[in-house]
């Protein structure tokens, strides 16, 4: 069986999952999968038949659709997850239509809405552009706790990697010039930017996952 959670209303897309989890029967063991820990023998042991632990298995995919391997596994498989007696819950920040059309097309007409098929999509004038400087000057500032859920809403505002590497690169130089280094060393400041400007071609070179590597450098620059 599966279900759905999409769309750039965050808030309210995940208070509506939280609340589906929380309602799931505490005999159902919960597994969560993003596209780094992907594994299709794995995913194909959820379809085919219960858990070895339990009666009933619920496995959650978050933003699973990035890698296109992954992505065709996955929709190629949809029609089986649906007929299977586990539950299958994506959680996804968006979806270009022919994949929701998939999603639709392996549903009953009666399973095509909420509680099944839920989209949280804020109204256009509310819309708002991230300010890609929130991530910056967090950065700036050294506040690991704000630079994290910057960047976090910042990816699920659909910000590309490139552009917000090109903002903290811009902002780090920006500090050099200045000669601000009342947070950080100008020799650690100079290693950013060289750390920054291989960063996403040595992830492709190496078929590493963009965001993960880019918020792993975050995290881990104080």
């Amino acid at each position: 069986m599966i279900y759905l959670f999409l769309g750039d209303d965050v808030k309210n897309k995940l208070f509506n999952y939280e609340k589906f989890i929380k309602s799931i029967p505490v005999s159902t063991e919960i597994f969560y999968i993003n596209r780094n820990s992907f594994d299709p023998t794995q995913t194909e042991s959820f379809y085919s038949g219960a858990s070895l632990f339990s009666v009933l298995s619920a496995v959650v995919f978050q933003n699973i659709f990035e890698y296109e391997e992954t992505r065709d596994f996955i929709l190629n498989k949809l029609e089986l997850m649906e007929k299977s007696a586990n539950s299958f819950i994506f959680l996804e920040s968006k979806l270009n239509k022919s994949i929701l059309d998939a999603f639709k097309k392996s549903l009953p007409d009666d399973r095509q809405t909420a509680p099944f098929v839920n989209i949280f999509e804020l109204p256009k004038e509310k819309k708002e552009k991230f300010d890609n400087f929130l991530v910056a000057n967090a950065f700036e500032q050294k506040n690991k706790l704000n630079l994290w859920i910057y960047f976090r809403e910042a990816v699920d505002k659909g910000v590309g990697m490139e552009e917000l590497i090109g903002v903290l690169f811009w902002k780090i130089k920006d500090m050099i010039m200045k000669k601000n280094f009342r947070k950080f060393s100008e020799f650690k400041l100079k290693n950013y930017t060289s750390r920054l400007s291989y960063l996403l071609p040595q992830a492709r070179k190496e078929s590493q996952d963009a965001e993960a590597v880019f918020e792993k450098f975050l995290l881990e620059a104080f």
